[in-house]
Parts: C-alpha cells; sequence; structure tokens
C-alpha cells in the first residue's frame, strides 16, 4: 500500500489490489481511517472520524488532486 502524500498527522495512500474502483485515496490518522473519491472529491467512508475534521482532510485532498490523481493512475496503469 504505496503512500503517495503525508501532511500533518495525514497519511494519504491507496491499496495496490482496488483496480476495479474509481479513483480515489485513504486517509489514515493513528486508528483512524477514512476513505475519499477523487473525481469529484467527496467522503466515501468517513471512518471515525469527526464531521469538522473529514471537512478539513477534503479540503487537503481538494488542494492536492491532481497530484493524488496522478500518483493513483501512475501506481495502478489506469
Amino acid at each position: 500500500m504505496p503512500t503517495l502524500a503525508r501532511t500533518g498527522p495525514y497519511r494519504f495512500f491507496i491499496y495496490s489490489n482496488e483496480t476495479e474502483e474509481p479513483p480515489h485515496v485513504h486517509v489514515q490518522r493513528e486508528r483512524f481511517l477514512a476513505k475519499f473519491w477523487l473525481n469529484p472529491v467527496s467522503i466515501a467512508s468517513p471512518g471515525r472520524f469527526a464531521a469538522h475534521e473529514l471537512n478539513a482532510i477534503q479540503r487537503l485532498i481538494e488542494a492536492r488532486r491532481d497530484l493524488l490523481l496522478e500518483a493513483w493512475h501512475e501506481h495502478l496503469g489506469r
């Protein structure tokens, strides 16, 4: 599971075996884990994050969306 980026306490990564799903990224902080779609950026699975933190994470993803999407396509070959 390659890490695409780290920002503050967050690690943004993908699973190599999720080739059948649309572009997305997983976000982890400690034991919290969420999933966000990249086209358009939206919450796929909020995990146990609080709503205000999910909003902050979504803004981080929106600011880096092009880089995350490029890395997703590069790694998964799609």
